[in-house]
């Protein structure tokens, strides 16, 4: 009922219409000087309805009036939700409600009210809008913007300390009555946390500890409409995490650790494990440890781990169960980082006893160094001590050792099983400067069976050098000079190399061994030498290649020398110098025993095999005599070297009489033939005459499918031409005669250019052209 009539004193006094007014001189109480037409229009703009009304329906609104009276006039409204959800009274203008509306969805409606004639249904008045507002009554609770809410704060922290934020959204009119106006309070765990009328979630007390309880849910309630205590209300779930710190100091689970270790543990292994106590997360665990007594230090290291809360103690020199078989030290583990002021207990002491015994192990034997190097000369007879190796065995029991060698076979060092390294061949510096040998130290074991101990050693041996190489020519020299070159023209410079180490300080001479001789041989005094030409004009008819021994010796010691020849080649050359012509030198090429031998074996393997062919061949004729050959037959096989074929007219060089037989009886079959032995494989006679190739092709299939003829090869028909061709002998074995009818010494006449040419052809040698 009081909802009702507070409706109705909104909506008279937004809707009082003015009728009498001097802007309504429409009223008929209304005394007016002048009788004129004046606009009329209406009289109100605004109407307001509360949502979620729960009498019956349809609601009242509000209501339609105009200044214009007629009785023909009839109220209409047009516009959102019209004459659907609002409807108009046509007679009086009043609007009622049909739905019960929420302002939450729609705050307001915009209409269009209009007066018509009710029988033309023209409009009397022009439209004019209006608006219907709902008015707002507390019906929404406040809402949590998420379900639940997550938050966290350091532990220790201060009391206020900020832990996280909420917030809840009300749908309500903020304007009316504080229907929208939202606070906060906490109805769970208000006596660890607190919340301002913002969301915000403070800390209450100071010093959470997290070791005792990690995590804490919070539930927060939201209202509304504070003031009247009626208010709408939701809550949420905050969950709050301690964030760990390092606050708590590490202590050993045992007074004392002991560990039994062989001492053949490697350096680097893992001795022990120490139990720790740190309650801390792992990322605040910073356990320090150190000796008490320093000198174990050089022993041992003590590892944290941090994940499983545990010390590490590790070895850094190996154990000697000979020398030491037993370690105690007392460790302390701390943890400098962290800060007293939030510690929960002033830094204590968390020391342990720590027992290392050394177990005993049957070790290999140790040699006295890492490894060996050695020198020796390469003149060292055989059989000199180049050095030696020693070993041991490190336990107590201090059992024999003897020696080998495992990388080398046959080799020109050996050890001796005392330890001593010699050489059983002679040493070549050249060959081999270094050798690497791996020593076997084998422990000499008198059970049984034997227990095999052993390790191994490197041994480095440089080989010294010697001098005793001579030098020789760098390269392969290969000069040249031209016939007509000047005294002193430099020819070429060399230099030579020595097989022997090339020490600081070495160097080469030369000289010439060969006094007579139209060269000189200048030493540079710099390891190079210098050929020059000493009196000129070579004659290549006399001499084409001249042969320089020169003796080369460097200034070791003892001093070493050798002689060396240069081929120097004599060439024609140009006006300008340039080379034009020269002979290539024969190549003098030494060749090795081996090599020798192995070329005598294989000229032996060669006579014999050919004596193996003459003896068959001797026993092939004595079988072909059945052949039944004559002197003719046999002479037609005998043919001259330049011999090109026998054609149609030409038969000088060759019997054609074998050919044109196969023209009789060729059209008999091959059974009426003669069956007495034959020289050639029998033809048929070509399809045309004259066909010659064609003839040969037949000829040579038969040849090849007749085992008792003679090889095809006796017939020299390769170069067939016939007598009538004008292309001479090919052969090159009469070119050369003297019944040529070239006369070619006319080419002497040519000049200078064809001055070879003569020289080659020419009957007799001709004086040089001067250029």
């Amino acid at each position: 009922m009081k909802m009702q009539w507070l409706q109705l004193l909104i909506t008279t006094c937004f809707s009082l219409p003015v009728l009498f007014s001097k802007e309504n001189p429409n009223s008929e109480n209304y005394p007016t000087k002048y009788n004129k037409r004046v606009k009329r229009d209406w009289i109100w703009n605004h109407m307001f309805i509360f949502e979620e009304q729960i009498g019956p329906l349809p609601h009242y609104a509000g209501k339609l009036n105009s200044s214009t009276v007629k009785k023909n006039a009839k109220y209409a409204i047009q516009g959102e939700y019209a004459n659907t959800v609002f409807k108009v009274d046509e007679n009086n203008g009043d609007i009622y409600c049909f739905e019960r509306l929420d302002r939450e969805v729609k705050a307001e409606y915009s209409l269009t009210a209009l007066l018509v004639d009710r029988n033309t249904n023209k409009t009397l008045e022009p439209p004019s809008n209006f608006i219907i507002k709902l008015i707002d009554i507390n019906d929404n609770a406040p809402e949590f913007i998420q379900k639940a809410f997550n938050g966290s704060v350091p532990e220790m922290s201060k009391t206020g300390t900020l832990v996280t934020r909420v917030l809840a959204v009300d749908k309500d009119d903020p304007t009316i009555g504080g229907n929208a106006q939202v606070t906060y309070k906490i109805t769970q765990g208000q006596e660890y946390f607190t919340v301002d009328n913002s969301g915000s979630i403070f800390t209450a007390i100071p010093n959470l500890d997290r070791e005792k309880k990690d995590s804490y849910e919070v539930i927060v309630e939201a209202r509304d409409s504070p003031h009247l205590n009626i208010g709408l209300t939701s809550t949420a779930t905050v969950r709050i995490t301690l964030i760990d710190i390092n606050d708590n100091f590490p202590t050993f689970t045992q007074s004392q650790f002991i560990f039994n270790v062989p001492e053949n543990l490697r350096v680097g292994g893992e001795v022990g494990k120490m139990k720790v106590e740190d309650i801390d997360e792992p990322q605040n665990r910073k356990t320090k440890y150190s000796f008490i007594k320093e000198r174990f230090q050089e022993m041992f290291a003590v590892n944290p781990n941090i994940m499983t809360n545990e010390g590490n103690l590790i070895l850094k020199k190996p154990l000697d169960y000979e020398t030491t078989k037993e370690y105690r030290m007392n460790i302390e583990a701390t943890d400098p980082s962290i800060d007293l002021r939030v510690a929960k207990q002033e830094r204590p002491k968390s020391i342990t006893e720590v027992i290392v015994n050394v177990l005993d192990v049957d070790e290999p034997p140790v040699f006295s160094k890492p490894y060996y190097l050695f020198q020796v000369s390469e003149d060292a007879n055989i059989n000199t001590v180049i050095d030696y190796v020693s070993a041991k065995d490190p336990d107590a029991a201090s059992r024999g050792i003897r020696y080998s060698i495992r990388n080398v076979k046959d080799g020109p060092i050996k050890v001796m099983n005392n330890g001593n390294i010699v050489n059983t061949k002679m040493l070549d510096r050249e060959t081999m400067a270094w050798h690497n040998l791996t020593i076997a130290a084998e422990e000499i074991d008198p059970s049984n069976p034997p227990i095999k101990k052993e390790s191994l050693g490197l041994v480095f041996i440089k080989v010294l050098d010697v001098n005793d190489n001579a030098p020789e020519f760098a390269e392969p020299y290969a000069p040249r000079v031209c016939e007509n070159s000047a005294h002193e023209t430099v020819i070429i410079k060399i230099s030579a190399t020595d097989k022997d180490e090339m020490k600081p300080g070495m160097k080469f001479t030369y000289f010439s061994a060969k006094k007579e001789n139209n060269f000189t041989v200048q030493d540079n005094q710099d390891s190079t030498a210098t050929i020059l030409v000493k009196y000129g004009d070579f004659n290549r008819d006399v001499a084409k290649f001249h042969y320089l021994p020169i003796v080369i010796s460097d200034n070791g010691v003892p001093e070493q020398s050798s002689t060396n020849t240069l081929t120097i080649t004599v060439c024609k050359c140009n006006e300008k110098g340039e080379y034009t012509f020269c002979e290539e030198p024969l190549k003098l090429t030494s060749v090795s025993v081996p090599t020798i031998i192995i070329i005598l074996v294989c000229l032996f393997i060669i006579i014999l095999v050919v004596s193996i062919f003459a003896i068959l061949k001797r026993m092939q004729k004595k079988n072909t005599n059945i052949l039944g050959k004559n002197t003719t037959e046999i002479h037609e096989q005998l043919v001259t070297y330049d011999e090109e074929g026998g054609g149609e007219m030409d038969t000088n060089s060759y019997d054609v009489s074998v050919l044109n037989s196969v023209r009789r009886n060729v059209t008999g079959p091959r059974h009426e033939l003669e069956t007495a032995p034959c020289l050639y494989a029998q033809v048929q006679k070509p399809m045309r005459n004259g066909d010659m190739s064609f003839m040969i092709e037949v000829k040579k299939d038969e040849a090849d499918n007749d085992g008792e003829g003679l090889p095809y090869d006796t017939l020299h028909i390769f170069g067939y031409e016939g007598s009538e061709s004008l292309v001479e002998s090919l052969s090159s074995l009469e070119s050369g005669s003297s019944s040529s009818d070239i006369d070619y010494d006319v080419l002497n006449n040519w000049g200078p250019r064809f001055k070879m040419l003569a020289d080659l052809y020419g009957l007799e040698p001709i004086g040089d052209f001067p250029y």
